[in-house]
């Protein structure tokens, strides 16, 4: 039976709404380019809406007691999981991940919301010992404000629980914008929260572009914090406008992720994970292995079967239990895609498999692209130092350990990165010199568990962090507070003391 279409309307406060201009975009399968809905199309009018409805509700939200908020978190956890093959249907039709990553995503929002609970009771501060007599000084961790959240398409729940989940449990109020290709599954996650009894105003959502509705919400005068996933040049615009307005920036942005293999390496066990890692959500992953550095004579001994066990990889449907690779979000990005490969093949880069767009006729209607190998990538050109967000695997030779830590680290990028090998000795020695914000070892570079800090260094990011307890110091700012009983003047050193 065919699912019928969705209409999505923005959610602030208490009620659904439409935009104010009454426009509405189409929502499409990348699949077969079926409806999956029409969304209502968001514009800085309706951002002034809620970002007041969340300015309205962040007196009560924040003074709520943090555990108080944190159970909130618990039952959103239990009614995600209740939902999560609805979720995840939903996910497959709108943005094309398999329905197994597709649950995998949102697991990923479950284990968010049941850390986020514990950190209710968990804000801690600090007491330190005062310098005067009949004097305490301790800390606290207080609520900032009404925090700004604009999120990609690849992981429409997964990343927006990093930041939506701690935000709140900190006592901040949200506007949301999710991407606009896939805002069904994410509307889905953020009515658990309010079905799990968020109150009205907490957790606003508006849907559109980012040129009309993310642009508003980064210049409001009224967001104080700005939490964005999505690429590099977005988010340095982000950080400018933040900076000039002194806002609290987070970015998470763009990877160009290595894995180096050593001689010694297990290379059935690379073999695995250089697959999974390059070709898992169709290689739109900013964690997804897009750089393979062969060292020595791996090469010759991994490569055959890797691209044999690429070639093998079944492209299909997304919701079919045993379609292995699913299809591109869009036809923008896989002529983004494409084009990268062209120009590769153009410069000469030996193409190993893939590189053309599928002629079977059940993948006619969407925007499938195959697995692609290119070998003998040459240091410094497009496919080695630019991220493709597609599945385009490049292969890279490197004579020497130290040569592949060049590799690796020449790339404006750093997020995720890997080493293969058996000796432990190497392994510590790649993961104080890999510049990453996350090493994995004998592992490829996709995953992450939601109670370890995520992000990355370069161009990858601006220094913060989110999951585990990272994004709580973010969403809350210090206070210090002085306690003095002696009754009588005390004057600390800055007023006391001579040089």
């Amino acid at each position: 039976m065919k699912t019928p279409p969705l209409s999505l309307l923005h959610r602030i406060g208490a009620s659904d709404v439409a935009s104010v201009s009454g426009a509405r975009f189409e929502l499409r399968s990348p699949t077969d380019g079926s409806l999956v809905g029409e969304v209502a199309r968001g514009a800085a009018v309706d951002v002034d809406r809620a970002v007041a409805s969340a300015r309205a509700a962040f007196a009560a939200w924040s003074t709520t007691p943090a555990p108080v908020r944190g159970e909130v978190m618990f039952r959103a956890a239990a009614l995600l999981e209740a939902r999560k093959d609805a979720i995840a249907e939903v996910m497959a039709r709108e943005m094309g991940k398999r329905v197994e990553e597709a649950r995998g995503d949102i697991q990923e929002a479950i284990d968010t919301a049941f850390y986020a609970g514990s950190e209710g009771r968990r804000l801690f501060g600090h007491t330190v010992p005062s310098e005067l007599s009949e004097k305490m000084g301790f800390t606290l961790r207080r609520p900032i404000g009404v925090v700004g959240v604009i999120t990609a398409w690849n992981f429409p729940v997964a990343v927006p629980s990093w930041k939506i989940l701690p935000a709140l449990v900190c006592g901040n109020t949200i506007v949301w914008k999710p991407a606009e290709e896939a805002p069904a599954s994410g509307a889905m996650f953020a009515q658990a929260l309010w079905d799990a009894g968020l109150p009205p105003g907490a957790l606003n959502i508006v849907h559109g572009f980012g040129d009309e509705v993310g642009a508003a919400l980064v210049a409001h005068p009224d967001t104080r914090v700005l939490a964005f996933t999505g690429s590099t040049p977005v988010g340095r615009s982000i950080a400018e406008i933040g900076g000039r307005m002194l806002k609290r920036v987070s970015l998470e942005m763009g990877g160009k992720n290595p894995v180096i293999v050593m001689p010694d390496a297990d290379l059935g066990l690379v073999v695995d994970g250089v697959l999974w890692g390059a070709f898992g959500t169709a290689g739109q992953r900013c964690t997804a292995t897009s750089r393979l550095i062969t060292v020595g004579d791996a090469h010759d001994r991994l490569l055959d079967e890797l691209v044999k066990r690429a070639k093998a990889l079944r492209l299909g449907d997304p919701l079919d239990a045993a379609t292995e690779v699913g299809p591109l979000v869009s036809e923008a990005q896989r002529q983004r895609v494409h084009g990268f490969v062209e120009r590769a093949v153009a410069a000469g880069t030996p193409l190993r498999c893939g590189g053309a767009f599928p002629t079977e006729a059940a993948l006619q209607g969407g925007w499938f692209y195959p697995p692609t190998i290119f070998d003998e990538v040459k240091r410094g050109s497009e496919l080695a130092m630019s991220e493709v967000f597609g599945p385009v695997l490049a292969v890279i030779r490197a004579a020497s350990f130290d040569e592949a830590i060049e590799v690796a680290n020449e790339v404006p990028f750093g997020l995720s990165s890997s080493i293969y090998t058996r000796d432990v000795n190497v392994a510590m020695r790649a993961v104080h010199r890999l510049e990453s914000g996350i090493t994995y070892v004998n592992a490829p570079t996709s995953g992450a568990e939601a109670h370890f800090p995520f992000g990355g260094v370069k161009d990858t990011g601006n220094g913060h962090r989110e999951g585990g307890w990272a994004p709580y110091e973010f969403f809350t700012e210090t206070k210090t507070v002085y306690f003095d009983y002696s009754g009588t003047l005390q004057r600390a050193q800055i007023d006391n003391r001579e040089g």
